[in-house]
């Protein structure tokens, strides 16, 4: 049996600081999602001024990313190389880049997952949150 670390409360906190850090040094009005290992919500915030749909795009994008153990662009890359049955892959939906896992030593702790802005600056957000567990 393998040991394997996995996502606390206090490090939801670190990230989504960082991320919103991140945001607001570029006056991005963003939702950032948290997420465990298996998709679960750990943690939501949506920004002063971003659209209501942000909220439910951003747990989307970490969701995917988490259970796929890749960034969600891949999805959206996958998709936009014409591969348009991967639009029928179950409990999948944030098909979009905006969606990083959170990896420790080849495992998947989780995922963050942005939407507000254009996706390269949702994922630069989210890996800025990422980037403060210093993993």
């Amino acid at each position: 049996m393998k040991n394997k670390p996995t996502l606390e409360l206090a490090d939801a906190k670190k990230i989504a600081a960082a991320a919103e850090a991140e945001a607001l040094k570029n006056n991005w009005a963003v939702s950032i999602a948290i997420v465990d290992d298996g998709g679960h919500l750990l943690h939501l915030q949506r920004l002063d001024g971003a659209a209501a749909v942000s909220a439910h795009i951003a747990p989307a994008k970490a969701h995917t990313s988490a259970l796929g153990r890749r960034e969600s662009k891949v999805y959206e890359d996958i998709i936009n190389g014409g591969r348009y049955a991967f639009l029928t892959a179950p409990a999948v939906e944030g098909l979009l880049e905006g969606g990083v896992p959170i990896m420790k030593d080849g495992q998947c702790l989780g995922a963050v997952g942005v939407s507000g802005v254009k996706s390269s600056e949702d994922a630069q957000i989210a890996r800025a949150g990422i980037a403060a567990l210093g993993l």
